[in-house]
């Protein structure tokens, strides 16, 4: 993306200056210093980086989850940081979706109930709720696993109950944490394609933690996080 794209995208979030760091018995780790970043709405975004730089925290910064130092979250032009945990709970409900490495599915429920769980939290009515959340799991392939729990799905099949989950709530942004990591190729690839397929359907803004650049070639912009701080990378050198 140029300097002519970024004028033409509209600014979903950006991160102005964010510091993070952690105390240790031993020592105090700094993990992201003075870092800058913008999400576009629509795009897919890749943050890739070395194992331990610091990746999960800056996704955890933007979606709320971790409150930085110094430094601004902007969404939509709103410090998210300067109000309160109330506030932040909301947001996170509301603007934000997460999908994790490890799933994080309910054991005893079902893939259609997992689904539905962020929507029940919000007290929505029950009925909308199992509706659409049928409807997510036919976008994401699963109209014939919803009634099987997490232990009778694949890695595959549970990662996309997982996205379907994180997307229950209609979010403008969904962060996703090593969505591939438990994945083979195979479903890894199945999963990029489906990302980009309800990215392009529902204009959804993806922004993805990945160690694979594999993964990252197929998005449509990557930034790699080094030393706390993100630079653009050449897409064309992954492979």
């Amino acid at each position: 993306m140029n300097d002519a794209d970024e004028m033409n995208q509209k600014c979903l979030i950006e991160a102005i200056g964010v510091d993070k760091s952690y105390t240790t018995k031993h020592e105090i780790i700094h993990v992201l210093s003075e870092t800058c970043l913008k999400v576009f709405s629509g795009e897919v975004l890749g943050i890739v980086g070395a194992s331990g730089v610091g990746k999960s925290t800056l996704l955890h910064v933007l979606g709320g989850l971790d409150k930085p130092e110094a430094g601004e979250v902007l969404f939509r032009e709103e410090n998210i940081y300067r109000r309160g945990n109330s506030f932040l709970d909301k947001f996170r409900n509301i603007h934000i979706g997460f999908v994790f490495q490890f799933f994080n599915l309910l054991p005893d429920f079902t893939a259609l109930e997992n689904t539905m769980f962020p929507a029940l939290i919000q007290n929505e009515n029950k009925s909308a709720a199992k509706e659409r959340a049928e409807y997510l799991l036919d976008e994401v392939g699963l109209k014939n696993r919803m009634s099987h729990k997490p232990g009778e799905l694949s890695g595959g099949e549970s990662q996309r109950v997982a996205l379907a989950r994180g997307l229950m709530n209609q979010p403008e942004m969904l962060l996703a944490d090593e969505p591939t990591g438990n994945l083979d190729t195979h479903a890894s690839d199945q999963l990029i394609e489906l990302i980009r397929k309800l990215n392009k359907q529902l204009n959804q803004t993806f922004v993805l933690v990945t160690h694979s650049q594999r993964v990252a070639g197929q998005l449509d912009r990557v930034l790699e996080l080094v030393d706390g701080k993100v630079n653009p990378i050449n897409q064309s050198l992954l492979i």
